[in-house]
């Protein structure tokens, strides 16, 4: 968390640093270090749901496997099915960070 202040900060702080090259997204100096954000924004986001959602499905999963272990393949598999939203932040993230939309 604080690595990211810290480069929000050092973004903000030097905008000049941006301003020597062209943005396809109107030319603002502040239009890289505003992406910069929205991709940490998508990418936390996704990663705190996925935590969320593996929080319950991990609890239920051990009390399921504690009294059927022939289970656990249901269970890993319904615990992998989350990561798919960080993959997902992910992805987006770096959409962001290109400036491809």
């Amino acid at each position: 968390m604080s690595f990211g202040v810290i480069l929000a900060l050092l973004l903000f702080v030097s905008p000049s640093a941006f301003a020597a090259g062209e943005s396809s997204s109107g030319g603002s100096d502040l239009a890289k270090p505003m992406l910069a954000i929205a991709a940490a924004i998508a990418i936390a986001g996704g990663l705190i749901g996925t935590g969320n959602a593996q929080q319950g499905i991990g609890a239920a999963g051990m009390g399921i496997i504690a009294e059927k272990p022939e289970k656990f393949g249901q269970v890993l598999f319904f615990f992998v099915i989350p990561e798919t939203l960080w993959i997902i932040g992910f992805v987006l993230g770096i959409i962001l960070l290109l400036d491809i939309l």
